[in-house]
């Protein structure tokens, strides 16, 4: 239950002995003062030490799919048939969408990951068969990754053709879900299925996770329509609304009006450059938008804001190494933020939005750490290097290293 990395780098440069009691930071000096001990100790030698990254907003079960599933269109809309008319064909089976989900997970965890949210199909297609798989994968990482499952329904929900829908999310919240999802933006009444989907998880009594306004068309409103209902209706459970793209189009004068209720509502955003520079923008030849959301002036309004990278190798995303350092670059490249802050957003402040602790490195914190071979957050973002070790509460859980050789005959 004791552990000291001996010679870490923080992120301000410091060189480090911290010491772990019972999973949580118990000590930090200065490298070489802790007295040796028997007390078990890694020797991280100089390397960056930082807090586990996490991820806000996968999609577990469709992950790895891109050599099965192809999205010749490239777009939202073809990325969505694509993936429904594979699953219509029973293109997949319980335990391929086990063996995926597992190795979704084993790659989050080896690039420093000890805690993901991901939205899992529940529908006509293939019921709650997904949620079950994605479940029975989480169970191999008991002790080793946080891992909350989003119920994210089919469209319709709303009307007489979305009964089947309604009947399976009410299976999965049977069974027993983390969160509530859904796409109201995509159904034929948004802001119908926003009110039904509030009323799911206040009945069941948990949190509520929605992709919202996924599109360019700066009518799209209901992540406005979403706040007024949480404050009206005094919702108590932590609501995230995920992707906001139509945000990114208003007027600053509108995202600042929408922003404050935002955070009135104390709803948490998560933004999803990598999938969302992808699908979005198409129609768009000249000066193209990035398909992010309004972040500076969510962040004015004091939201807690987190980015992801959504989809990883499949109809949605036909690339993405499951590294939220990947998902780093890109706030800094397309979101204009600084590496420290870019960092946090796909560390800290997701588990803040995942009710989890925050690590920022002092005693006390959670015992979540990934370790790099780099000398600075920036090096880090920068190189992505793949020699790494993940910790969670103060085990190693993760490894992996490299090497590079120039040779010269």
């Amino acid at each position: 239950m004791k552990r000291t990395l001996r010679n870490a780098r923080l992120s301000d440069g410091r060189l480090v002995d911290l010491m772990v009691v019972d999973g949580k930071i118990s000590s930090v000096t200065e490298a070489g003062a802790t007295p040796a001990t028997d007390t078990p100790s890694d020797d991280l030698r100089g390397w960056l030490l930082l807090p586990a990254m996490a991820e806000p907003h996968a999609h577990i079960d469709k992950a790895l799919t891109a050599e099965r599933v192809s999205n010749p269109t490239g777009d939202l809309p073809g990325a969505i048939e694509a993936w429904g008319a594979a699953a219509d064909a029973g293109e997949f089976t319980f335990d391929n969408t086990v063996q995926r989900s597992v190795r979704a997970m084993e790659l989050l965890l080896i690039h420093g990951v000890t805690a993901v949210r991901t939205h899992v199909n529940v529908g006509s297609d293939t019921g709650i068969r997904s949620v079950l798989a994605v479940r029975e994968a989480r169970e191999r990482f008991k002790g080793l990754l946080d891992v909350q499952i989003v119920a994210l329904t089919h469209s319709p929900m709303t009307g007489p053709d979305g009964a089947v829908n309604r009947a399976a999310l009410a299976k999965a919240l049977e069974i027993g879900v983390d969160l509530v999802g859904g796409a109201p933006h995509i159904d034929p009444d948004g802001e119908s299925m926003t009110r039904q989907a509030l009323a799911a998880a206040g009945e069941a009594g948990i949190g509520l996770d929605l992709h919202t306004d996924e599109t360019l068309d700066p009518s799209m409103q209901l992540l406005r329509y979403l706040a007024r209902q949480v404050i009206e209706n005094g919702f108590e459970h932590p609501v995230t609304a995920s992707h906001c793209v139509s945000l990114g189009m208003q007027s600053p004068e509108m995202q600042a009006e929408v922003s404050a209720e935002v955070a009135e509502a104390r709803i948490s955003i998560v933004t999803l450059p990598q999938t969302n520079l992808f699908l979005q923008g198409r129609s768009h030849p000249t000066a193209t938008p990035r398909g992010l959301t309004a972040i500076e002036a969510l962040l004015n309004a004091g939201v807690t804001v987190a980015a992801g990278a959504d989809n990883v190798q499949d109809p949605f995303n036909p690339i993405g190494r499951s590294d939220p350092l990947e998902t780093a670059a890109l706030m800094i490249m397309a979101g204009h933020r600084l590496p420290e802050e870019a960092y946090n957003l796909v560390s800290s402040n997701v588990r803040r939005i995942m009710g989890l602790s925050p690590v920022t490195m002092s005693v006390g914190d959670p015992a979540d750490f990934v370790a790099i071979d780099s000398t600075s957050v920036r090096a880090a973002i920068a190189d992505a290097p793949m020699a790494r070790r993940t910790y969670r509460a103060g085990r190693l859980v993760a490894q992996a290293d490299q090497s590079a050789v120039v040779v010269r005959s």
